[in-house]
């Protein structure tokens, strides 16, 4: 498996939406013991414990239209993974997508009505690359 330096750590990573995500992350670092490792503009960054991380997104944000928290969980073969939903009835909400952030990633939804992005580490791209800027989470 590819390490991707823009993608957060983890397999089964949260993503959760709040109303001013640097509020939000802010406090979820005061409060709970995270670091904030990267932001992306006003809409998302990416925070981290331990091993783990997790996504802090901007309501509304969905690109899906299904509610704004998900869950991203990585894979090891994209392609292979979406066929096996798609035969189980998973609602594909977006065909496996190369980014220009190292990820192949598709979306689908679960019997439940939940969001789940997939994701597998294509590339390693430096996350100033495609406009992230880095936080020291030292």
């Amino acid at each position: 498996m590819i390490v991707n330096r823009s993608a957060p750590p983890g397999i089964v990573i949260p993503v959760l939406a709040y109303d001013d995500i640097v509020v939000a992350s802010d406090w979820l670092c005061r409060a709970f013991g995270f670091k904030e490792r990267i932001r992306i503009g006003h809409h998302r960054a990416q925070l981290v414990y331990g091993a783990g991380g997790m996504v802090v997104s901007a309501k509304g944000m969905s690109s899906e239209g299904v509610g704004d928290h998900s869950v991203l969980m990585r894979v090891v073969d994209i392609d292979q993974h979406c066929a096996r939903a798609k035969a189980a009835g998973a609602r594909i909400l977006q065909e496996p997508t190369s980014h220009p952030y190292g990820e192949r990633q598709y979306s689908a939804e679960d019997i439940g009505g939940h969001v789940w992005t997939f994701t597998e580490s294509i590339a390693d791209v430096d996350p100033a690359s495609w406009g992230a800027t880095r936080v020291d989470i030292g």
